[in-house]
């Protein structure tokens, strides 16, 4: 081995030692501060936000007993987050207000007519 191979290769491989590392990752409650052993990341939305909180299985237990009358009445919403509706909707009311003021014809409500959504985009 020359000399400037020495200098790359650590001492410990050249004398026939390997190295190992172990990352211990643990998870903590965080409504309690205990050691998860068995639970998770529980993420849920409300009001248009999206939050995610490490919980033990009995602290997930609690939180769906506390949600569970809410969810019952409630409706669920498909294919969408709340924050892309938001995105949405605001883009809508710009297109709306873009088509209007160059003469298309465009409703206040509803569907906006692909044509007019295109030539927005185009700029």
């Amino acid at each position: 081995m020359t000399q400037w191979m020495r200098r790359l290769v650590p001492w410990r491989m050249r004398i026939g030692f390997l190295v190992a590392q172990r990352q211990i990752v643990e998870l903590i409650d965080d409504l309690d501060q205990t050691l998860i052993t068995d639970g998770g990341t529980y993420t849920f939305a409300l009001n248009g936000k999206v939050y995610e909180i490490d919980l033990s299985s009995e602290n997930i237990d609690r939180l769906n007993e506390a949600l569970a009358p809410f969810i019952a009445s409630a409706r669920p919403v498909r294919g969408s987050t709340a924050r892309d509706r938001s995105h949405v909707s605001h883009e809508m009311s710009a297109i709306r207000a873009w088509a209007q003021r160059r003469g298309y014809t465009v409703s206040d409500r509803g569907r906006i007519p692909s044509d007019v959504i295109a030539a927005y985009r185009a700029g």
